[in-house]
């Protein structure tokens, strides 16, 4: 197992309140035994980080490309585009010190500016994964962890495509990953070094004296109370303590997902929506952008153990099963309630499976993952047909019915399939020494956990993406005016076209 290795060392002691299972994708910098990186486990985080980069470009690019009309394709891939490459500038000059820096006093809530512009963050430094002994350059994992920054504020965009300006979109994505995603990501992914824990301990179990007893316990307090997680959960001010997200669940899909509601809501619907047929204006493009994600997303999934070990392997063939039961699901679905199966439903569904897994793909069994696929379908077909039109929002490529009601289905699933009685892993905590607790579930405590964790990321991003919305409409505006709309983003704000035929 990945989590929960730890043994007895006779550190009893330690408060059980700290003890936590925690999420899949985060370590602090090591600061314990020195271990050397495994060339084996930094060869894989590289290469995931390669995985999860594609699936922004050209992944979600082509994939969301295709599903707008012919006008406004070139904009979507160059909103895309243009959002990695400025989350690459942010998240090294200030992103990954906010997410993953010291506290600088606001311990859990936000990181501090110790690693501004990579300060500290070269070739010999290490960063810890969930096993005592095991680090990787942290480089690596500073990359790693970029990827997911650059893909998660462009999944946003797909909820109010063909409408919004590239000027508007640039600002508020500058100001969504600062206010948003960034504190996020420390409240889920700012956990603590298993080997100083490890160390900590060793040094309490060796104490002979009261003195030195107390402190071995003060240290062990700072580390494990120092970082979000185990001071306050995935957000300090709901204490959501532990609650299970191995890949980003709720740091990247809900999270997006709300926010693209948020954005759709306040921006307005597209001029003809409801009166008009809008239909994808290139399937066979939106094919191949589902295609590739479905690759990268092995990245994004067993990427997140940070080693190359059985839980890898674990994590990739959850995301392959659920990915292709919950594919299968929406086209059977749809075949029965429509008549006919769907390129567009087909594509959809492979994309819903692989966001309800991401949380439980280091978690639950390969049975439980097929399940998880299956039932994830059917959920967001409803909203993005049934709910989304009975509401009337404009959610124009499904970004909340998808990847929010995936996410939340695959959140609130997590704490089911985790389970051992249905396969899963059981419950795994690395960070008590005193006590191996894998397999001890309870299933009450986690789905509040759970459901904590649902809760928190929407009320964070819901309303303070819905603040930012207002806040750059009243500075320079969020929509083209008619005229634009109607001849197409592509000739009004890039004087380009993606076709010249």
């Amino acid at each position: 197992m990945r989590l929960g290795l730890l043994r007895s060392t006779g550190a009893a002691s330690i408060p059980a309140g700290l003890a936590i299972a925690v999420c899949g994708v985060a370590p602090a910098l090591a600061t314990g035994n020195a271990p050397t990186p495994n060339p084996g486990d930094t060869a894989w985080l590289l290469t995931s980080s390669a995985l999860v980069l594609m699936m922004s470009i050209p992944g979600l690019a082509l994939f969301y490309g295709g599903m707008v009309r012919t006008k406004n394709a070139l904009s979507v891939l160059t909103q895309t585009f243009t959002i990695v490459a400025l989350v690459g500038v942010l998240w090294t000059l200030y992103g990954y010190s906010l997410a993953f820096g010291d506290g600088g006093g606001l311990n859990n809530y936000i990181g501090g500016l110790g690693k501004a512009f990579l300060k500290g963050v070269d070739a010999s430094a290490n960063a810890a994964t969930f096993t005592p002994g095991h680090v990787v350059p942290e480089l690596a994992y500073f990359v790693f962890q970029m990827t997911f920054a650059m893909i998660t504020p462009a999944l946003i965009i797909g909820a109010f495509a063909e409408r919004i300006k590239f000027s508007a979109t640039f600002v508020f994505i500058l100001l969504w990953v600062t206010v948003i995603y960034f504190p996020i990501a420390h409240w889920v992914w700012a956990v603590a070094d298993p080997n100083a824990i490890v160390d900590a301990a060793t040094e309490l179990a060796a104490a002979t004296t009261e003195a030195a007893k107390a402190a071995a316990q003060a240290k062990i307090d700072g580390i494990t109370g120092a970082v979000g997680w185990l001071a306050g959960g995935i957000a300090p001010w709901m204490h959501g303590v532990g609650a299970l997200d191995f890949a980003g669940g709720t740091v990247v899909h809900i999270n997006a997902g709300i926010a693209g509601l948020m954005g759709a809501i306040i921006i307005g619907k597209r001029i003809g929506y409801g009166k008009e047929a809008l239909p994808p204006h290139s399937l066979t493009m939106s094919m191949i952008g589902a295609s590739l994600l479905w690759v990268g997303w092995f990245g994004f999934n067993a990427g997140s153990n940070l080693e190359a070990n059985g839980t890898t392997a674990l994590a990739f063939v959850n995301t392959m099963v659920a990915t292709a039961a919950a594919a299968l699901s929406w086209l059977l679905t749809e075949w029965m309630v429509k008549g006919k199966p769907s390129m567009l439903g087909l594509i959809s569904g492979a994309v819903a499976g692989l966001v309800a897994v991401t949380p439980a793909s280091g978690y639950a069994g390969p049975i439980g993952s097929l399940a998880l696929g299956f039932i994830v379908s059917p959920l967001c077909l409803f909203f993005v047909s049934t709910v989304k039109n009975a509401l009337g929002y404009d959610d124009a490529l499904d970004v909340f019915g998808v990847h929010c009601i995936g996410g939340v289905t695959g959140a609130l699933a997590t704490g089911i399939l985790v389970n051992p009685a249905l396969g899963g892993v059981g419950i795994t905590d690395y960070t008590n020494i005193a006590e191996n607790f894998a397999g001890k579930y309870d299933f009450g405590a986690q789905m509040i956990a759970q459901g904590t964790a649902v809760l928190a990321t929407l009320l964070w991003s819901g309303v303070g993406s819905a603040i930012l919305y207002k806040l750059v409409d009243l500075v320079i505006g969020l929509r083209v005016e008619p005229e634009a709309e109607r001849e197409g983003l592509d000739v009004r704000d890039h004087g380009e076209r993606a076709y010249n035929f």
